[in-house]
């Protein structure tokens, strides 16, 4: 079986110095690997062609019978790793928390260990008629977020 610390290596050296970085690998029990890559700006076809080759001159395919897939994470695929975190901020995001909560906010900061999000809230300040919408800044530790992803409106 194809060991996925030694496919990380690989393509951790690949793509050193590049724009793309790892976001997962996955290895079953039939030898079938997955690679996620992402980028800051975009992931090209050809980005992806171009890793699957170089991880398969790493291989032997007669020793190992092994399928390979290498792919970008979709525009609407859960974060996973703390840099797709930071590439999107600035953006709107929805975050789920392990308690069920679902929070929708602008992303403005993250760290290693918590994010700040930017949550409209309709609020009706008192003695007022109406409610009014207001901006408040939210902190979240990221050992509470069950997942994160990158929100698409279409206005």
């Amino acid at each position: 079986m194809i060991e996925k610390e030694k496919i990380a290596t690989i393509v951790n050296m690949y793509l050193q110095g590049k724009d793309l970085f790892l976001v997962d690998i996955k290895v079953s029990s039939d030898n079938c690997v997955f690679v996620e890559i992402d980028s800051d700006n975009s992931v090209a076809i050809d980005d992806c062609v171009d890793l699957s080759r170089e991880i398969e001159k790493h291989f032997d395919r007669d020793t190992e019978d092994f399928e390979l897939e290498v792919g970008s994470s979709g525009i609407t695929s859960p974060f996973k790793v703390l840099r797709q975190y930071q590439k999107n901020i600035g953006n709107e995001i929805e975050l789920l928390l392990k308690k069920g909560q679902k929070i929708i906010g602008v992303l403005d900061s993250v760290s290693d260990d918590q994010l700040t999000l930017s949550v409209e809230r309709n609020v009706k300040p008192e003695g007022a008629k109406r409610k009014i919408k207001i901006t408040e800044q939210e902190v979240y530790p990221l050992e509470e977020i069950k997942s994160a992803k990158y929100l698409i409106r279409f206005k």
